[in-house]
């Protein structure tokens, strides 16, 4: 009797590569019940390895029931096994998915939009990420490997659901200044980035088949959140000065805006929009979710103020991430609520996960109160501010009058819209094969777009790669 085991002297030790052979071949049926297995000599031999090493295997086999011994006649697969094992010819269980799993797998192909290439092209502008490399690692480490050596244990146990009180603390304090949000600790909930934010929202807040306001075009990870929570979505245009709040329906339950740097076309919603969006909340009754996903970028003029900073309502939840100035994989982003919903979405965000990583958030809450933060993102919006420089420079040199640009007030990438209609797949392709990598916006429209457009990330860039890459653009378009 001979058995083809395929083993690897790189991998698992050899002994639990052959148990695991035979454990599969057991439960699969390959072997039948009461099927004698070949001795330990025997077995050695065929697949020369030791002796012991097959001993070892058979008697893990022995040991958990797969098989039993028989004195002076040899191992065989026992018969209380029964019915239960897997038979490779058997047909495949059936698995019936909720409504929110049926939802899920038919939206997941808009969800990570764009999508990551193979191969990334020579020059680059992805868009929604930021330049890790500008990011003061060594100084991080050595915060985080203090907060792991000095922590005490029972620091290390679970945490509160909310948050850390450092960072929250910290957080509030930064976004009051920086941000003009006006809120205390208490209402800074901690999550595990501004996506997990917009989930608790959607839980929280929305029933299926309640009618909710969304930018049109708009960031797909809420759009895809607040359909497969069964919201019906009420598209509102974006023009050159954002959302426009006098087309929001009256009737609507909630309103998602990015009035910062509006995603994705980049519009700043002016001052006498804001008000009149927080006018429109308080006739509808409604409230406002402000993803502030890019709001600490502004090179032009000041700031303005968010819109939960000019709420006296209560009426607008502030979502932001650490994800776009920090480093993606912290995975921290913070929701303000106001006062009255702390309760629950601090029992929300216990039921999602209990809390966030509790040594990175004490590394981030020091990080922030130590100036550092600070330092850092003046360092990053320089490197931003130039390299936009240089893109809007390129731009009128290759492109001329053949587009109009948008979004280069704020945030970290720009939309070229075409003054004459174009294919955007035909010209996204054809940059391609010139070794350059741009965007379409029409993925992030919830109708039919009335016109196309390329959206082009920088943070990541080299001058010199900016520049070459927008004269090879020029050549498509």
């Amino acid at each position: 009797m001979s058995f083809l085991i395929p083993l690897s002297h790189h991998g698992e030790p050899l002994s639990r590569q052959i148990y695991l052979w035979f454990r599969q071949a057991i439960a699969r049926e390959t072997l039948k019940n009461n099927e004698r297995l070949p001795s330990t000599r025997e077995l050695a031999e065929h697949l020369h390895v030791s002796r012991t090493v097959v001993v070892l295997a058979y008697e893990q086999l022995l040991a958990e029931g797969f098989v039993r011994g028989r004195p002076g006649s040899g191992t065989y697969v026992a018969e209380s096994l029964g019915s239960g094992r897997t038979n490779s010819r058997a047909v495949r269980a059936k698995v019936r998915l909720s409504r929110f799993g049926r939802s899920v797998l038919q939206g997941a192909p808009k969800i990570e939009v764009p999508a990551r290439r193979v191969t990334a092209p020579r020059f680059d502008f992805a868009y929604g990420r930021s330049d890790v490399g500008l990011f003061p690692f060594e100084t991080w480490r050595r915060m985080l490997l203090r907060h792991a050596r000095k922590a005490p244990i029972r620091e290390l146990d679970y945490a509160p659901a909310a948050g850390s009180e450092a960072l929250r603390q910290a957080v509030a304090v930064h976004l009051g200044r920086a941000r003009a949000v006006s809120c205390d600790s208490s209402q800074v909930i901690i999550v595990n980035g501004s996506q997990q934010g917009l989930d608790l929202i959607a839980r929280v807040l929305i029933e299926r088949g309640d009618r909710v306001a969304v930018e049109n075009p708009c960031y797909q990870g809420t759009r895809e959140i607040l359909r497969h929570v069964g919201a019906r979505l009420l598209p509102v245009p974006v023009d050159a000065d954002g959302i426009d709040p006098a087309r929001l329906p009256e009737n609507a339950r909630l309103a998602f805006v990015t009035p910062s740097h509006q995603f994705p076309t980049g519009a700043i919603l002016p001052l006498a929009r804001r008000f009149a969006l927080l006018d429109w909340a308080r006739r509808a009754d409604a409230l406002i979710v402000e993803d502030d996903y890019d709001g600490e970028f502004r090179y032009e003029d000041q700031p303005l103020q968010s819109l939960q900073g000019l709420d006296g309502d209560g009426r607008v939840l502030y979502l932001g991430t650490f994800s776009r100035t920090v480093f993606p994989a912290l995975r921290i982003g913070y929701l303000i609520v106001p006062k009255s919903l702390v309760p629950v979405f601090t029992a929300a965000k216990w039921l999602a996960d209990r809390h966030t990583a509790t040594l990175e958030q004490e590394t981030l809450a020091e990080f922030i109160a130590s100036g550092m933060y600070e330092r850092h993102l003046r360092r990053v919006r320089r490197s931003n501010a130039a390299r936009r420089k240089v893109l809007i420079e390129a731009t009128h040199k290759y492109l001329g009058g053949r587009v109009h640009m948008t979004g280069y007030g704020a945030g970290a990438h720009v939309v070229l819209w075409p003054v004459k209609r174009m294919a955007e797949a035909a010209a996204i392709e054809a940059a391609a094969s010139r070794s350059v990598g741009v965007y379409g916006i029409s993925p992030y429209f919830l109708t039919q777009p009335s016109k196309t457009g390329l959206m082009l990330g920088y943070s990541r860039m080299k001058e010199s790669d900016i520049r070459e890459g927008v004269r090879r653009l020029g050549q498509v378009l």
